[in-house]
């Protein structure tokens, strides 16, 4: 099956050239989403880490929603933080309030110099499509 590339109607504008999802033979592989509101790209950004990473999780269940998968769907993430140390503690708080206990994806935490946008974290994400 030859892949199909994503781009979300509604969706978080892009801050480069990429689509926001690309799948290929079930697996659907996001783009790393940042705390940009789609409803207002040009509006300035969530304020901390905790709201920063709500944003950026919001926008990964927009794409998901996008091509019929949700949050469930995702099996690991990559996830970099500018500020590490200080900000890994409630990173993690917020982040675990997007999954069960039970059902965590699988995770990579990256402390970086910058990412785009000037965000303070950034997520992106592996999907599975249920097979039927």
């Amino acid at each position: 099956m030859s892949p199909l590339f994503h781009m979300i109607q509604g969706g978080p504008r892009a801050v480069a050239p990429f689509s926001h999802a690309v799948e290929a033979d079930g697996w659907v592989m996001l783009t790393g989403q940042m705390p940009t509101d789609p409803a207002a790209p040009d509006a300035p950004l969530p304020q901390g880490i905790a709201a920063q990473t709500r944003r950026v999780m919001q926008n990964l269940g927009i794409v998901l929603n996008g091509v019929g998968l949700d949050l469930s769907h995702i099996v690991q993430c990559r996830c970099y933080l500018t500020e590490f140390d200080r900000d890994y503690a409630v990173f993690n708080d917020t982040y675990a309030g997007f999954f069960p206990a039970d059902r965590r994806p699988a995770r990579t935490t990256i402390g970086v110099t910058g990412l785009a946008v000037g965000a303070l974290v950034e997520v992106d994400a592996l999907a599975r499509r249920p097979v039927s």
